[in-house]
């Protein structure tokens, strides 16, 4: 006799709430209520942020048409949408739904910017990406409010990048940071917090066809009331002489 079966359908659906996106879909085999229940709008909605509607209200990219939550869930893991004007991407982490952002070329800070273009690129989720084209040092700066990211989760800063040649970037150093505001009646000031320095990282090949280098890790808390900003920064500590062909994306920020 199935054991599952004398329990209500809402009871199983409430238990599958409290997993994660692949402990649901990897229940469906149990029972017939398992698998009904883990079609749910409800147990999916659980795994969607809480601010899920705000953020795709914001996007400036068609979203595919979802018939249920489970569909919209999976639409926002494999198909980032384009927000704040389309200089930041917003998707999830397939595995527990936490909420990922890249920062686009355009809202990165860039020095010496006379030594790059902004180009369109086919590869790109943006509509333009930076590329150095002649010497030129790298000093690659790209933030973000805490808040936005999802609360109690370990993340990392990853650099989003292409080669066209194989000089376009060599050793380099690698900061993550938070700046923590601290307000009173009378004046605001800034706290830096260096969380992570790194130098020297590997660059691996993303799935997208770009490559990626790990900038720092983070651990993000619980919002302050008046908000942390994450910053991480890349460095070339080589010498720039002869240098080119470096194509910049973005900044992601996603779960680890």
């Amino acid at each position: 006799m199935d054991c599952f079966a004398r329990l209500p359908e809402g009871c199983i659906s409430e238990i599958l709430s409290l997993t994660s996106a692949l402990d649901a879909t990897r229940s469906s085999i149990l029972s017939k209520q398992f698998k009904s229940a883990a079609q749910g709008d409800y147990v999916w909605g659980r795994f969607l942020p809480p601010d899920y509607r705000e953020i795709i209200s914001t996007s400036v990219s068609p979203l595919h048409k979802c018939d249920t939550k489970k569909d919209l869930y999976f639409s926002l893991c494999d198909s980032p949408i384009l927000i704040n004007g389309a200089k930041m991407s917003f998707s999830l982490d397939k595995r527990n739904g936490k909420k990922c952002f890249m920062v686009g070329a355009r809202e990165l800070a860039i020095s010496w910017k006379g030594c790059w273009d902004f180009t369109p690129n086919a590869k790109s989720r943006f509509s333009e990406v930076a590329k150095l084209r002649s010497i030129g040092w790298i000093h690659i700066q790209g933030k973000i409010k805490s808040q936005m990211l999802s609360q109690n989760t370990n993340y990392a800063a990853y650099m989003v990048f292409s080669l066209e040649r194989m000089d376009g970037l060599r050793s380099s150093k690698t900061i993550v940071r938070f700046l923590k505001n601290h307000q009173s009646k009378n004046n605001t000031s800034k706290n830096e917090n260096f969380e992570s320095r790194e130098t020297g990282k590997i660059a691996k090949t993303r799935g997208d066809g770009w490559m990626e280098i790990e900038m720092g890790k983070f651990y993000n808390g619980c919002s302050e009331e008046y908000g942390e900003v994450v910053e991480a920064w890349l460095t070339e500590i080589h010498n720039p002489e002869g240098k080119s062909g470096l194509v910049v994306e973005g900044i992601e920020f996603r779960p680890v």
